[in-house]
């Protein structure tokens, strides 16, 4: 068994999304994605890719994304982009103005994110960290939403936002930027399900463990962590297209939830004990 294999039985088991099913589903559908030049905003896109849908791409790379509209020519999707800075929420608004001459959308992927793994106390001069972390992993999410609600509330759409695990675990060192941020849109989000529900409009939450993404990079690079393929994770979402399922979780998520809870005095001691000992090398 490759560890490829491995690793989606064990981290993320999951079954694959019936092709047919999906392209039947999917027919004359617009879905926007945001972060889609990279890692699995563009592994979405490629899965797309023969699909009969209009694929609306969104991210920061212009010369990413006119590569892959470039190489789409040639397949059945009818691929738009819009090269548009999410932390900036002037462009943010342009973006939005664009999207509303451009016709309905049936389907918003929220895939966007900036990841910040850095000590506090090396972030007392650093603001713009959580500035930039807070706007495009929460502030510009909502502010697409809003204006997609009528859209998507026309076409009894679907909000598929692509989150982390750790937004549903005890709060780590380091990571106060981007854990605070993610959680942020999804307690926004959870709290606007009920309401999203009534308009027949599907929300669903992928909580995704590690995924090899150049996001992770940074950290992860020289440690043999078990992590999720670009590949695995666009077929997870694929697949969440068609469930609509309103949690999408690892099999093991709840346990780590409930031992976070139990053990959370436990844990944060841990974690202090961790950083005086590395204070101490």
């Amino acid at each position: 068994m490759s560890s490829a294999t491995l690793t989606k039985y064990l981290l993320f088991p999951y079954r694959q999304p019936d092709k047919s099913a999906l392209n039947r589903y999917l027919k004359n559908k617009t879905i926007l994605i945001t972060g889609a030049s990279y890692g699995i905003g563009e592994a979405v896109v490629e899965m797309l890719a023969d699909s009969p849908v209009k694929l609306i791409l969104v991210a920061r790379t212009a010369e990413m994304l006119q590569q892959i509209q470039q190489r789409l020519t040639s397949h059945s999707a009818d691929c738009h982009i819009f090269p548009c800075d999410l932390t900036n929420e002037q462009q943010c608004t342009e973006l939005l103005h664009q999207l509303q001459q451009h016709g309905n959308i049936d389907i918003f992927i929220n895939n966007a994110g900036k990841s910040i793994c850095r000590p506090l106390m090396d972030s007392l001069d650093r603001l713009h960290d959580f500035q930039r972390t807070i706007r495009l992993n929460y502030l510009a999410p909502v502010q697409i939403c809003l204006s997609l609600i009528p859209q998507l509330q026309k076409s009894q759409g679907q909000i598929i936002n692509v989150s982390a695990l750790n937004v549903l675990l005890a709060p780590t060192p380091y990571w106060a930027a981007y854990q605070a941020s993610k959680t942020a849109f999804d307690q926004w989000l959870r709290c606007a399900e009920p309401e999203l529900r009534l308009a027949k409009i599907t929300v669903s939450s992928i909580y995704f463990p590690l995924v090899k993404t150049r996001m992770i990079a940074p950290v992860y690079a020289d440690k043999p962590v078990p992590a999720l393929s670009t590949e695995q994770a666009a077929e997870i979402i694929c697949r969440a297209l068609l469930t609509r399922k309103p949690c999408i979780r690892p099999w093991w998520a709840l346990f780590a939830q409930v031992a976070s809870v139990i053990f959370h005095r436990l844990w944060a001691g841990c974690c202090r004990y961790y950083l005086k000992r590395k204070s101490d090398e």
